[in-house]
């Protein structure tokens, strides 16, 4: 057994390769790029999505430097996307501290992330790779349609358990697909094992989003660097609420279609008691661990290592994590 810090030491030298391309390629010229730029990409995140790509490549023997290319591109991305998510949902906190929209307003954190994503096409041309570029072009295009896809769901709480998990699909787990599956189209994998790399991808994704939605009622800021009930506040129906709904007696379906109706959190306490009561935390997190589940089972294609070790902890860490 792994532990998370075991797995990033276990490519320490290709995620200092990471940062450091990361550092070079967020240069601009633009001074207000730089501070926003740097701001979030050095606020602590995990770093998850590079660092399954550069597990997934060295899990398939790869040898080139395309990967750490790819592992910083792929951050962009995911930086672009938190920039535009905050400005959307006028958050005020991330990782436990302030967003660029709330230090330097909505306009320059819109425009960063679409320097962000740019950049991340200028620094896939590079690889010069056809199919690279049609993956993380499809890539970006699916999220875009995820955020749009999210937003149409914001103060609906009719909204379906099929429509919630379209959301996680198209707008989280579909950066993770596309970090594992780039390791096997660099490595020159066949089709079959490039499909069990995308699918390990979007399976541990969408128990990463599930886990996520637990959290933002069972547990507490300093853990998870946000304020809880956050997705109350903006009218989100995340699984929890949506089960809670569905098995809820008549009072606390009605409890949680106002709250979600309404945004806000008056009735955080009344919602919080029907989570409890009707167990909707326990089946999300159940709904996490199936989709682990299913990530570790792509692994079986693949040699044994220590890198396809770590993926498999790395599964076990995203249902397991408080924060």
């Amino acid at each position: 057994m792994m532990d998370i810090k075991e797995i990033y030491n276990l490519i320490a030298d290709d995620m200092d390769a990471v940062n450091n391309c990361i550092t070079e390629r967020l240069s601009s010229d633009v001074v207000l790029i730089n501070q926003i730029g740097h701001h979030i990409v050095n606020s602590g995140g995990k770093r998850l999505r590079p660092v399954l790509h550069l597990l997934a490549a060295r899990a398939l023997g790869y040898t080139g430097k395309h990967h750490i290319e790819l592992a910083a591109l792929i951050e962009f991305i995911h930086t672009a996307t938190l920039l535009h998510d905050d400005v959307v949902d006028a958050s005020e906190l991330r990782r436990g501290q302030d967003t660029a929209n709330s230090l330097w307003g909505n306009e320059a954190s819109v425009l960063v992330g679409d320097f962000l994503y740019s950049r991340a096409f200028q620094m896939m041309v590079k690889v010069n790779n056809m199919r690279v570029m049609e993956i993380l072009a499809d890539a970006t295009n699916t999220i875009a349609e995820g955020e749009v896809q999210q937003l149409l769901n914001v103060h609906d709480p009719d909204t379906t358990e099929e429509r919630y998990y379209q959301v996680i699909h198209n707008k989280t787990a579909k950066l993770f697909e596309s970090a594992t599956q780039l390791a096997a189209v660099i490595c020159g994998q066949s089709d079959t094992l490039e499909s069990a790399m995308a699918a390990y991808g979007i399976h541990l994704g969408t128990a990463f989003q599930l886990v996520d939605d637990c959290l933002d009622y069972n547990s507490s800021a300093d853990e998870i660097g946000k304020n809880i009930g956050d997705d109350l506040a903006e009218g989100k129906p995340t699984l929890p609420l949506i089960y809670g709904m569905r098995v809820g007696t008549p009072e606390q379906t009605a409890a949680i279609r106002k709250a979600i109706e309404s945004g806000g959190l008056e009735s955080i306490d009344e919602v919080l008691a029907t989570i409890k009561a009707t167990s909707a935390i326990e089946y999300t997190a159940a709904a996490a661990r199936a989709e682990a589940d299913k990530a570790i089972a792509c692994l079986a294609c693949i040699p044994d290592s220590p890198y396809r070790e770590a993926m498999h902890e790395l599964a076990e860490f995203a249902i397991n994590r408080k924060y």
